[in-house]
């Protein structure tokens, strides 16, 4: 018999970049106990790297006062993927398109095209008390599982 698949883990982070680290690390953790393949478990991780960078630059001004919120929960058919910032949040419509020809020679603005691309479902609203909560979801099928070694 099984162990159960861990979560949801729920984490309140300070806005500071180190803590990108320990996000990855529990993303592998969960990654590992629901049998996903290396390969999703990378891309997986390039989102919420994205998303947790982005909370902590844009959202809260890295300030480490300010609180990002992170969410991992999910079954056997899907991994979701919540982070969530006490900054005044945006318009995700807003966002320049970074496959437009003005923008495809600037360095940043890439992490919500990365975040759609490697991700199945990606959403953003508003917080309770502000700030921008965004959703992303990873349906788990046998292509996500492929390459993984069973003990």
């Amino acid at each position: 018999m099984s162990n159960p698949p861990p979560g949801p883990i729920v984490l309140w982070l300070s806005s500071r970049y180190e803590n990108l680290e320990l996000a990855q690390a529990v993303l592998e953790h969960v990654c590992k106990a629901r049998g996903i393949g290396t390969d999703a478990e990378h891309w997986m991780g390039v989102a919420l790297r994205e998303a947790l960078a982005n909370a902590i630059k844009h959202g809260n001004q890295q300030d480490p006062a300010k609180r990002v919120y992170l969410s991992l929960a999910g079954g056997a058919e899907a991994i979701e993927i919540v982070v969530g910032d006490e900054g005044q949040g945006f318009e995700a419509a807003a966002v320049a398109d970074p496959l437009a020809p003005e923008n495809q020679m600037k360095t940043s603005g890439r992490g919500i095209f990365y975040m759609k691309t490697f991700m199945d479902e990606v959403t953003f609203s508003r917080g309770e008390n502000g700030g921008t909560v965004l959703s992303m979801k990873k349906k788990l099928d046998s292509e996500t599982k492929k390459g993984v070694h069973t003990p």
